[in-house]
């Protein structure tokens, strides 16, 4: 008994030990991210960006996105992609590269702040067939709708994927057809997606997009 008892105190006393042990070992927490600056994102965008997409990231040109209120983490992504090569546009990499990922969250949650303007609809005939795709896809060729990604009023899921609502259509056109072809290869969902759809069933879902709030 005498032995048994001498054991349990030794297990006892050793147990805080043990765990002292285990703690220091545990790896530190990550550093959180700074905050980002709206002011410095601000000055950044209309240094850089504004000239093409609009003082307050609403494009008044069809060929350029409208960036306003768009997330912020899909933002910085094709920034960063842009920067690498991943999405190949030789415009934008050249303004990309010069900017640090700092200054990319900057300008990428200052736009997000940014009130959008409501795009709309123009082509009377297609806008049917592309809301149909938008809502339903194209079952008999398996291409998902697109409201399964980009929510049934195109506002996206924040992290995932991008807001759509009111975009430009001949911009968004222009994406779709590259991502058909091959030549926008930073998303082999949207590859597969595009890869089915003909020249009609883009520009009707792109017109469709573009009258979405």
């Amino acid at each position: 008994m005498k032995l048994l008892a001498t054991m349990v105190l030794a297990a006892v006393f050793a147990a805080p030990s043990f765990s002292s042990h285990a703690a220091d070992a545990a790896p530190a927490a990550a550093p959180k991210a700074a905050k980002p600056d709206l002011v410095k994102g601000e000055q950044g965008y209309t240094a850089v960006c504004a000239a093409c997409h609009g003082a307050d990231g609403n494009s008044a040109i069809a060929a350029n996105p409208k960036l306003a209120h768009q997330h912020p983490e899909y933002l910085v992504k094709q920034l960063q992609e842009f920067k690498d090569g991943k999405r190949n546009d030789p415009v934008m990499k050249g303004f990309a590269s010069a900017l640090s990922d700092e200054e990319m969250r900057n300008i990428a949650y200052w736009l997000t702040s940014q009130k959008p303007k409501a795009g709309f609809a123009k082509d009377k005939e297609l806008v049917q067939l592309g809301e149909r795709i938008f809502r339903g896809g194209i079952p008999d060729r398996q291409v998902a709708a697109c409201a399964g990604c980009h929510s049934p009023n195109g506002a996206g899921i924040p992290s995932q994927y991008p807001r759509l609502s009111g975009q430009h259509a001949d911009y968004t056109t222009t994406q779709l057809v590259a991502f058909r072809d091959g030549k926008r290869k930073n998303n082999a969902q949207m590859t597969g997606v595009a890869a089915k759809m003909n020249d009609r069933e883009i520009r009707a879902v792109a017109d469709y997009i573009a009258g979405l709030r």
